[in-house]
């Protein structure tokens, strides 16, 4: 099931099965994509409740989520996408040091940089505090202007 919110960044798709967050699409929405949607329920519960933090998170209301996820991908993205969820709001941190505390060299940034852009549940899993090591802003699946807009919030809602 799916329903569509609207966003400072665009609007936003959130997609839910079996009662867990299994996609947050970015606009233009890709319908032939292989990905299982079903029809759109925009009162499910769980979809609700994620365009309820999402909005509060926008707000600057809220600096983390508490919804239940389940992000489709191999036991090497999920393991990162699990790094992604330890950096703090308001924090970055580079593709190198997600390597490191997965215990790999500098030489993973490259993989982790695809797990990264593989993300199906971007802002709740923030992909988007990963860096370049030299603290630029590296590609991003939503575009480096949503990337940074969602920093700058994160920033701007910190002081």
């Amino acid at each position: 099931m799916w329903t569509v919110i609207d966003s400072p960044i665009g609007p936003l798709r959130l997609v839910e099965q079996e009662g867990a967050i299994t996609a947050i699409e970015f606009s233009p929405f890709r319908d032939q994509d292989g990905r299982p949607r079903g029809p759109q329920a925009d009162d499910a519960p769980v979809l609700v409740e994620a365009a309820r933090q999402l909005g509060e998170y926008f707000a600057g209301e809220r600096t983390d989520f508490d919804l239940p996820l389940s992000p489709i991908g191999t036991a090497w993205q999920r393991d990162v996408w699990d790094q992604l969820l330890e950096i703090a709001y308001g924090e970055t941190a580079s593709y190198g040091e997600i390597a490191a505390r997965l215990g790999r060299s500098n030489a993973a940034s490259r993989a982790v940089g695809y797990a990264n852009g593989s993300n199906p549940i971007p802002i709740v899993i923030p992909c988007h505090r990963v860096i370049g090591a030299n603290g630029t802003l590296t590609g991003y699946a939503g575009g480096i202007e949503r990337k940074q807009t969602l920093l700058e919030l994160e920033q701007n809602a910190l002081f």
